[in-house]
């Protein structure tokens, strides 16, 4: 297992120094975009599905040799290579091209990769995907699911067991961690959800941000924390590997439903063959590992991002954190900080 992992991970790094120097998306000589919503100059949205529309221009279209393949950094990134990869070796047989898995390490790296073309395919976070779609061309085609539904996730907020603390409004003044400023259920939609129940965050506390649903129920559980809203789907997948124990912990809120990462491709790839790489996702069915990793999930379900994304769109709006430039300008800047401050923590002290 670990010698399949780390070829893996070689592979994506020789990857992505091969595709380090391909150009991002430009804006058209002549531009005549007569739509474009939230979407950044680059991409135009003439069909108004809030999504970028494939260049008109086929000189523009891209059919790569090798397609590089991300999943989200919501947790370890290393850990999804090895669960990904007997999916990477049938979407190599599938489309006929050489497939590798490229790990990153924060959503803006991941959008980021996408938008200067690096990244052909990727499954993003609840919340990026917002910012994946307007600043990166990524267009939402599927989802985790069953024949019959999408899968979704709640907003759980966890407590210690041996806490005293039994609904939200106990947390007054205590210590409560968030994920990060773009995370849907690790920081947006507590900001609408909580207050109607006694806690308004930034009043009544402040967010510390942990920088990831993993690393905020691992805080809760080291008594870092005294609470965090998290990802249910997550979180389950912690208590089922057994990074956690679920009865370490109780559940004070949980929230409506909300539909979990999407998986998007560059709005820019060969009409041909993202029809192709869409037919290859949907006819797959998870191997029982995965299915165990995921939730009992066993294939891509098809979305759209218009129809699936709108709750996710209205807690957004509604925080006053739209998936424009500004806001994801801030976000960058924060991973960054933050990228900075872990580093420098992590360095050896001087002799």
């Amino acid at each position: 297992m670990r010698v399949r992992l780390v070829a893996s991970l070689g592979a994506a790094a020789v990857a992505a120094a091969s595709l380090a120097t391909v150009p991002g998306p430009a804006v058209a000589q002549g531009d005549t975009c007569k739509n474009r919503g939230q979407l950044d100059l680059q991409y135009c949205d003439e069909n108004k599905d809030l999504v970028a529309d494939v260049p008109k221009d086929p000189k523009r279209w891209r059919d790569p040799s090798t397609l590089v393949f991300a999943y989200t950094p919501v947790e370890d990134p290393a850990v999804y290579a090895n669960v990904f990869k007997p999916f990477i070796d049938y979407l190599k047989t599938c489309t006929g091209k050489n497939v590798v898995y490229y790990p990153v390490n924060s959503n803006s790296a991941q959008i980021e990769a996408m938008r200067s073309g690096r990244l052909h395919v990727a499954g993003f976070s609840t919340g990026p995907t917002g910012f994946a779609v307007n600043m990166a061309g990524a267009i939402p085609f599927a989802a985790k699911g069953t024949e019959k539904q999408v899968r979704g996730y709640q907003l759980l907020a966890l407590v210690k067991t041996s806490s005293p603390y039994q609904k939200l409004a106990d947390l007054k003044g205590k210590r409560v961690a968030h994920t990060s400023p773009s995370s849907n259920s690790g920081n947006l939609a507590p900001r609408v959800l909580f207050p109607p129940e006694g806690l308004k965050p930034d009043d009544d506390y402040k967010p510390l941000m942990s920088g990831g649903h993993d690393k905020s129920t691992l805080g809760v559980a080291s008594g870092d924390y005294d609470m965090a809203p998290v990802a249910s789907d997550v979180y389950e997948r912690m208590v089922t590997r057994g990074t956690v124990k679920g009865s370490d912990f109780r559940i004070i809120f949980k929230s409506q439903v909300f539909p979990t990462s999407s998986f998007a491709y560059a709005h820019d790839l060969k009409p041909e063959l993202a029809k192709k790489m869409l037919d290859c996702f949907y006819a797959y069915r998870f191997p029982p590992a995965m299915q165990k990793e995921f939730n009992g999930d066993d294939r891509f379900f098809p979305i759209t991002y218009q129809k699936d994304w709108a709750v996710v769109r209205d807690v957004a709006e509604k925080t006053g954190t739209p998936y424009n430039k500004a806001a994801y300008d801030r976000e960058v800047k924060r991973e960054a900080e933050a990228a900075a401050k872990k580093k420098q923590q992590q360095a050896p002290p001087k002799q």
